[in-house]
This record gives C-alpha cells, sequence and structure tokens, in this order.
C-alpha cells in the first residue's frame, strides 16, 4: 500500500510538471518563435514567426508543421506562407501566399514552395510573380537559386518593364545583372513596334534587347529583318546584321550591317548595300547607304549603281554619290559645306519645317550650266533621283556621261549638267545642259541648250554635225528622227551617190528643221533664208570639215554596262 500510494504521487508530481510544457509547446500560438533553428550541412532556415507549431510524425524527417503567418529567414532571403513544413534536413514546402525576399529589391510570389536550404534552390508554381524594381515576371513555374540571384522557366511567362510587354515559352533571368534571355516564341511588344525572335536577350536596366537568329522588328511604317543585333527600346536605336533589310511601303534596304535611329527616322547600311524601290522597279546598290525616312530621302555613295528594268531593256548608272527622294513633306533647301560634296553640287536636304504650299510647284528651278543644281519649292508628290560626280550611264538604246543629273521619275525626265553627252544610235548630242524626257518603253524628246551640238560620223575623218544655241529632237521607236534648231543654227552633213561621199553642204540659218531617217540627214528646212554652200570634197579643206566647239567623244562612250565605271 505504501509502494503504491508512494508510488501514484510521484506519478501525479511528474505530470503536474511536464504537462504545462507540453501543453505549451504544442498546442500555445507562437506569437513570437523566434531563432529557432534546424542544422544542416552548416547553412541554416530560421523561423521567424508563425502562428502555431506542431510536430507530424506521419510526414516523418523530424517534420514541423507551421500555421499562420509563417516567415522564415536564410542569410538574407526572407520567406513568408500561410503555411509551411520544415524538415530536419533544411528543406520546406510552403503553402498559400508565398513570398520570397531577397534583400529591398526582389520579390518572388506563388502559391506553392519546394525549397532546399543547402542548395538555395527554390521551385515556385501556381500564379508565379517576380517583382524586381519596375520589371514583373508572371508564369505557372519558375525555378530560382537565391545564392546567385537567377532564375529560370519552362512555361509560358509575360514579362512587363513599363512600355515594353515580352512573352516567351522558356526564359532565365538574372537579377544582379538584370539581364533577362528569352528562347521560343519571343515576342516583345511596344507601343512603337512589335519584335518576334526565337531567342532574346533583355537587360530591364538599360532597356536594350539582343536577338540572335532569325528576327522581325514591325512598326506601322516600316519592317526589319535580321538574324543577329540589338535594339535600344529606350532610345529606339538598333544596329542588324547578317541578312538584315528594312522594308517599307515602296523600299527595300539591305546591308551586312544596318543602323537605325527610330526617333530620328534615320537608317544607314554598310557594305555590300542595296536598296530596291518596287514600285519604279529600280535597284541601287554601292558600299554606303543612309536614309532618312521622314523626308523619303536615300544617299548612297562608294561603287554606287542603279539599275532600272523597262519591259525590254534595263538602264545601268553609275556616279560617285545616288540620291533618291520620294514624297517629302519638307520644304528642301540648299546644303551647303557638306564634306565630300562640292559645293556646286549640294542638292537635297530638308529641314524640319512643314511644307506651305497652295498649289503644287512642278517645275525645279535649275541655275547654272556646269554642277549647280540649286532649286526652290519642289513638288512633294514626285520622286527624284540625284546622282553627281562622274556620272555615267548605260542603255541599249541610249548612253550619257556627265558630272551631275537629275532625275524626276513620275514624269520621266532628265536634266544632265557639267560637260553632259548623249549618245543615240549613231548620235553624239552635247551641249552645257541635256534635257531628256522618256516613257516607259521609249525616249519621247530631248532638249540642248546653250552650245548645243549633234554629230554622227561618216568615217574617221568626216562628221555630219549639227550646231545651234537651242534644240529640241525629237525620237520615234527610240530613234531620232527630227530636230528643230533655235538660234544660230548651223549644218554641214554629206552627200552620198551610191554609197560613195561625193559633196559636204554646209548651211548657216537661224532656225531650221532637220529630219533623219535610220540616224542620217535625210532632209533639212530652213525657217529663214540660209547661207548655203554646196562643196565637192576634192575642193574642200579637210580643216573645214568640223563646225566650232565640234568635239567627237567616241572614247567616253560606254559600250557596255561594265563600261560604266570607267570615267
Amino acid at each position: 500500500m505504501t509502494y503504491t500510494g508512494n508510488k501514484n504521487l510521484i506519478t501525479k508530481k511528474i505530470r503536474s510538471v511536464l504537462f504545462p510544457v507540453f501543453y505549451f509547446l504544442l498546442f500555445t500560438p507562437l506569437l513570437s518563435y523566434s531563432q529557432s533553428e534546424i542544422k544542416s550541412g552548416g547553412k541554416k532556415i530560421k523561423i521567424e514567426h508563425a502562428g502555431s507549431l506542431e510536430f507530424d510524425k506521419k510526414l516523418g524527417n523530424g517534420a514541423q508543421r507551421l500555421i499562420g503567418d509563417v516567415r522564415f529567414r536564410q542569410d538574407n532571403a526572407l520567406m513568408f506562407c500561410d503555411s509551411a513544413y520544415l524538415y530536419k534536413d533544411n528543406s520546406l514546402d510552403a503553402f498559400g501566399h508565398v513570398h520570397i525576399q531577397q534583400g529591398d529589391s526582389i520579390h518572388l510570389y506563388g502559391d506553392l514552395l519546394k525549397y532546399n536550404g543547402n542548395t538555395k534552390k527554390a521551385l515556385i508554381t501556381k500564379n508565379v510573380v517576380v517583382n524586381k524594381g519596375d520589371m514583373q515576371l508572371t508564369t505557372d513555374e519558375l525555378n530560382y537559386d537565391v545564392s546567385t540571384s537567377v532564375g529560370y522557366y519552362v512555361t509560358p511567362a509575360r514579362i512587363i518593364n513599363k512600355e515594353n510587354t515580352l512573352t516567351s515559352n522558356t526564359g532565365y533571368f538574372f537579377a544582379k545583372s538584370n539581364d533577362l534571355t528569352f528562347k521560343k516564341n519571343v515576342v516583345l511588344t511596344n507601343p512603337q513596334f512589335v519584335i518576334n525572335c526565337d531567342t532574346m536577350r533583355y537587360n530591364s536596366s538599360t532597356k536594350i534587347t539582343y536577338f540572335l537568329g532569325p528576327t522581325t522588328i514591325k512598326s506601322k511604317d516600316n519592317l526589319i529583318y535580321a538574324e543577329d543585333g540589338w535594339y535600344d527600346t529606350y532610345n529606339d536605336q538598333s544596329r542588324f546584321s547578317k541578312n538584315s533589310y528594312i522594308l517599307t511601303k515602296e523600299q527595300k534596304m539591305y546591308g551586312d550591317s544596318l543602323y537605325y535611329d527610330r526617333k530620328k527616322g534615320i537608317g544607314k547600311a554598310i557594305k555590300n548595300v542595296q536598296i530596291i524601290d518596287t514600285s519604279q522597279n529600280i535597284n541601287i546598290k554601292g558600299e554606303y547607304a543612309i536614309h532618312y525616312e521622314f523626308k523619303d530621302l536615300s544617299i548612297v555613295t562608294e561603287n554606287a549603281l542603279l539599275t532600272q528594268v523597262y519591259e525590254k531593256d534595263t538602264l545601268y548608272l553609275h556616279a560617285d554619290t545616288l540620291k533618291a527622294m520620294g514624297n517629302s513633306k519638307t520644304k528642301p533647301k540648299n546644303l551647303a559645306g557638306e564634306k565630300g560634296i562640292s559645293k556646286e553640287s549640294k542638292n537635297i536636304v530638308s529641314d524640319d519645317k512643314p511644307l506651305k504650299l497652295k498649289r503644287k510647284i512642278k517645275e525645279m528651278k535649275i541655275v547654272g550650266t556646269d554642277t549647280t543644281l540649286i532649286y526652290e519649292n519642289v513638288d512633294t508628290d514626285n520622286k527624284k533621283l540625284f546622282a553627281y560626280h562622274k556620272v555615267k550611264f548605260f542603255k541599249n538604246d541610249l548612253q550619257g556621261k556627265c558630272d551631275s543629273l537629275y532625275y524626276s521619275l513620275n514624269d520621266s525626265t532628265m536634266r544632265m549638267f557639267g560637260k553632259p553627252v548623249l549618245w543615240s544610235g549613231e548620235n553624239q548630242l552635247t551641249s552645257d545642259s541635256i534635257k531628256v524626257i522618256t516613257g516607259s518603253k521609249s525616249i519621247r524628246s530631248i532638249e540642248l541648250k546653250g552650245a548645243a551640238f549633234i554629230v554622227s560620223e561618216e568615217d574617221s575623218l568626216r562628221y555630219n554635225q549639227i550646231r545651234g544655241k537651242t534644240m529640241h529632237g525629237y525620237f520615234q521607236k527610240n530613234k531620232l528622227y527630227l530636230i528643230n534648231v533655235e538660234g544660230n543654227g548651223q549644218t554641214l552633213y554629206f552627200i552620198k551617190e551610191k554609197e560613195e561621199l561625193k559633196a559636204v553642204n554646209r548651211a548657216d540659218c537661224s532656225d531650221l528643221k532637220v529630219y533623219l531617217k535610220n540616224s542620217k540627214v535625210d532632209k533639212i528646212t530652213f525657217i529663214t533664208k540660209p547661207d548655203a554652200t554646196l562643196f565637192p570634197l576634192d575642193q574642200v579643206d579637210v580643216k573645214e570639215l568640223k563646225l566650232k566647239d565640234f568635239n567627237w567623244r567616241k572614247k567616253d562612250r560606254p559600250n557596255t554596262p561594265k563600261e560604266i565605271f570607267i570615267w
């Protein structure tokens, strides 16, 4: 009896001492359960707060269940959730309103978290959100390395960074460097453009996008294609390479390297440059090009070559510099002092003020007869081509050479300056300036002003010649058939009998008409009384067989497209 009673008494005392302890441990809310640690591999996960803590033997691994406003810490990372299981091997599972805060700038959210404190690797799933600065990433599943601040996803994700929204199927983000790498179905959307590519790297701090592989950048004004390059989305500046081109409504610009400033509307191309105008069947090639989008102006230099395809023929034109100007919305003015261009040949530049015209000025005002291309108001609906310095062109039915050239594509009018010369069939045409009006299939007419001269060769010593102040020539089927001479008219042509030269006729007449047949003088009609003389060949000195200012320029004539590069 005594043993039993003492035994019962001892038992009651032990219960009275231990029961409050277990009760406190298992059932009392942990309103401030701090500095509890689970140690493994020398790394610690600290429980900073929880509403309650329970041991769950069913889960094994020394699992502890934490419920209510749970907060963990490991090094500089804080982890929040509604509830969690913390395991003896220094890992945890978290549920509900998961939040990982690393430092002051990185915040990760989700519904579920698996975290290994030894490797510091986290897997966040369902409604995942990452916030860093002004960048936000959303996806369904994210792997994140707390030690390196590197995350990656293999489920479709969306990244928003101020004006830019990016989507991709897989990707990495590097929180320390603000770099993000994306693959598969990458799309970056900006209010000004949309980028589509397979592989992209984006820096959320610099707002610069780097891409590799087939990439398109599309805006309302143009489309850019490249397979390598970068795009500064903040400054709207970019560089492209590998099969790159810029496509506008009517133009396509190629180059080994392309540079584009969207805000200024300026594009540059370097090496193997090609500009294609689909509306006019024009192709311009060179080694350097610059395009002013707002002025619709393109400049090409270094081995510049223009080709224009007609129905049955092609025009090839070479010059030191080619300028193509479309529907400019600004008022052109003289450009003086531009590097590499003579003062007289400055011809296209625009300021940024709107052109305020109540009517269209259809003609360009051209002053001078050498390399001067000074002009006032140009019809803004007219596409124009300017070529200057060492201009030479070849077409099967027409060849030419001059220092400067202006060509209006809309009315097919070409003007030549600086010792211009044209060859049409057997005829050589020269003057201070030449104007050529062409159609879609043929030459219509020409106008020669100032020391106008037409020459055709009979043999190495004898030439048919027409000279005057101004001439207008007319063509049928690309052959010159009529010439009107106005002022100081002179002619010298040879008369044949049975294909043998017999005499030469020289006539002076202020105004006259010359009719040609098969590129040869057929007849001459004198408008005013002429002073004409017919000389037998054996009675005329060879020196008298050339009119004043005669200059036979056969060596300058290009006989093939390749010869336009020979000056």
